[in-house]
């Protein structure tokens, strides 16, 4: 992880810190996959500040928040870097915005998601942002695009929660809903998987099973948007969404599931998902598209109108 604001080397940040993505960009082309591993290094560093992993980290944040909200961009020495970045894709700077609102969210004295509401909302700010951001990068200009990318970001980090409930624990957060498991505390979780045969340990499982079941919903919406994207973009994509979702799915078969080690994709598993991905491509042939499935943003309306409607 980078351990300053100066972000020299995109592409070692990338295969350092993203491993499916950086899997996928070879698949990119020079340029777009040059530019998708800046974009991808940008959000990474702030998530670094925001996980206290950059000295000042949190102050820095801040510094950028207030940046953002009084509409500006230039002014901190991290968003100066990626200024032409911006200026070239047209970046809307108010979807930056809620990246940034949803890592301070995680400063908080406590990170207890309280309901799906929360949970897709969170998972909008982190994630659904990325989405929409990737969307200019990719060069699509088809607005129809944008719901789906959304969804597709969003599925990608219901799986990132269902994979470190542990870590996340360890930290003080809990990012399973808190109606979904009895509101139990970061430390209950952390107890829970000490004794994986108990009642609480039994309830995590069935959060996650509900969770990554929740997640197929909008990689399913994901898929269907890529076919919007240009050839190459689509199928890096689409491998990318292929390995992360193999994640959920290797979750579900571990015997240990949430408490266990850390799930990671082998070699073998992202060259199958390369080749699952290829089938993928069938959908830029004509064929009706289905529409985007509304119920999915059912909690997203006070974002829909960011970086143009998308809802």
């Amino acid at each position: 992880m980078p351990d300053s604001l100066e972000v020299s080397d995109p592409e070692l940040v990338l295969a350092t810190s993203g491993e499916s993505f950086h899997w996928a960009k070879r698949f990119l082309g020079k340029k777009m996959g040059y530019d998708a591993a800046r974009l991808y290094s940008f959000c990474r560093v702030l998530d670094d500040m925001a996980d206290g992993d950059i000295p000042n980290g949190h102050e820095h944040l801040k510094d950028i928040q207030a940046t953002l909200n009084n509409g500006g961009w230039d002014g901190h020495p991290f968003l100066n870097q990626f200024s032409n970045m911006v200026d070239e894709y047209q970046l809307p700077v108010e979807v930056i915005g809620s990246l940034v609102e949803g890592l301070m969210d995680d400063q908080a004295d406590e990170v207890l998601i309280k309901d799906e509401e929360d949970l897709i909302q969170y998972a909008y700010k982190v994630a659904g942002t990325v989405g929409l951001l990737m969307c200019c990068v990719l060069n699509t200009s088809n607005p129809r695009a944008k719901p789906h990318a959304v969804d597709l970001g969003i599925g990608m980090q219901l799986t990132n929660i269902a994979r470190d409930v542990v870590v996340d624990a360890k930290m003080g957060r809990r990012y399973l809903p808190g109606s979904w498991v009895n509101n139990m505390t970061p430390e209950e979780i952390l107890a829970a998987a000490e004794n994986p045969e108990g009642e609480d340990a039994a309830l995590i499982s069935s959060a996650v099973r509900r969770l990554l079941s929740l997640a197929e919903e909008y990689y399913a919406s994901g898929r269907v948007g890529l076919s919007y994207l240009p050839a190459r973009a689509h199928f890096a994509i689409g491998v990318a969404a292929k390995v992360y979702r193999q994640i959920g799915i290797q979750l579900l078969r571990s015997k240990h599931m949430w408490w266990g080690e850390k799930q990671v994709t082998s070699k073998a598993s992202k060259a199958f998902c390369t080749l699952r991905a290829s089938f993928g491509m069938f959908r830029r042939f004509p064929h009706p598209r289905s529409s985007h499935n509304t119920n999915l943003h059912t909690f997203l309306k006070p974002y829909q109108n960011q970086g143009g409607t998308w809802g």
